[in-house]
């Protein structure tokens, strides 16, 4: 019997992160089958007084917005982190792991800790509580994408922060307590852990191979086209070989780009495309607005000029088979390592398969 990509149980490499996802197609011979109900869904106002992020209203700190008309960004009320927060702990270093400090070596490395200082924002995708991405017009999105390119300009040029993390977390699965359009930008002194892996990953393989990883990989993704999802003149959207999640996406442009600010007019527009398109894509595939953490991986502000290093964006949507059913990381995937049974291949194919009109006429 011949091994077989789409039938046989394997462990596939995600060259990133250098870890590896368990890929058991056999599981599932049917994976469509599954319930496709939509899920009764409010209508939501363009406009509610209750809600802390709407125009005028006020938020939960005791500030009051403006009557903001296009993207509003102000610092987070309730931040996870602290520009001002007090130099402290037994590793002086930032950095992935313990570094030389006072104190006994062993007792530091069981018991190590240091102060982060950062900065935490919001951003408020649009003054209307009833969009989100999707329902958005590509040029009302562009707005979004520019204020991400400033947001990156103007917390990354402040001499304490190293690193700059835009994401969003889209639907109340999520953890998204409000369904206004916002996204965050958690800043940090130190790189974090997955932002680390892929910088040193990329380095790695330019040095190895004298050239970059995510240009290689995005051209032999466009030359097999089985794993596309979206593509346009300057963005490639696929569903990575090595996903975990069931409908994953990994957003790359085409030219080699380190950051945002390296993006040109023409290219920040065509990212706007794209990220309507996928969203559009996404919310068709169960009749539902779907849920999903997304994250802009880019180069670091200070300390650290990344060797090859490729921007791009992560899409972690946690639907399975439904707008109800969603995967779960339990079991063996807490104890030994990510599984899934959906190839990412023929999540791909079923993403591609839906409309690019957006179906919903609520929020």
């Amino acid at each position: 019997m011949a091994f077989s990509l789409t039938d046989h149980p394997h462990r596939r490499y995600n060259p990133l992160t250098r870890e590896w996802v368990l890929v058991s197609p056999h599981r599932t011979k049917r994976p469509w089958q599954g319930q496709t109900d939509r899920p009764a869904t409010a209508e939501r106002p363009a406009y509610d007084p209750e809600c802390y992020l709407c125009p005028g209203n006020e938020r939960a700190g005791g500030e009051r917005n403006p009557d903001y008309e296009s993207v509003y960004v102000f610092n987070n009320d309730f931040a996870a982190l602290l520009p001002d927060a007090p130099e402290g702990g037994n590793s002086p270093a930032p950095g992935p792991t313990p570094s030389a400090g006072d104190g006994d070596a062993k007792t530091r490395s069981l018991f190590c800790a240091r102060s982060e200082r950062g900065i935490c924002r919001v951003i408020c995708f649009s003054p209307r509580h009833d969009l989100t991405l999707p329902r958005m017009e590509v040029d009302q999105i562009r707005s979004v994408v520019d204020a991400w390119t400033e947001q990156y300009r103007e917390i990354g040029a402040k001499e304490f922060i190293r690193h700059v993390q835009i994401f969003e977390n889209r639907g109340a699965m999520m953890g998204a307590s409000n369904p206004h359009p916002h996204g965050q930008i958690w800043a940090t002194e130190s790189i974090p852990l997955i932002p680390h892996r892929e910088i040193e990953a990329q380095a790695e393989y330019m040095q190895e191979h004298g050239s970059c990883l995510l240009c290689d990989y995005g051209r032999s993704e466009r030359e097999r086209g089985e794993r596309t999802v979206v593509e346009t003149a300057h963005w490639l959207a696929v569903a990575p070989f090595w996903a975990v999640w069931p409908f994953e996406t990994l957003v790359l442009p085409k030219a080699h780009r380190a950051s945002l600010l390296e993006l040109d007019e023409e290219e920040r527009g065509d990212l706007a495309a794209l990220l309507k398109e996928l969203t559009t894509r996404y919310d068709n595939l169960f009749l539902t607005s779907f849920p999903y953490s997304m994250g802009i991986h880019q180069a670091p502000t200070e300390g650290l000029t990344p060797d090859g290093y490729h921007m791009h964006l992560h899409f972690f949507p946690p639907l399975l088979r439904s707008a109800e059913v969603r995967k779960h990381m339990v079991g063996y995937e807490m104890l030994g390592e990510p599984q899934r049974d959906i190839t990412p291949e023929s999540a791909a194919e079923r993403i591609r398969q839906v409309s690019a009109t957006h179906y919903l006429s609520e929020g």
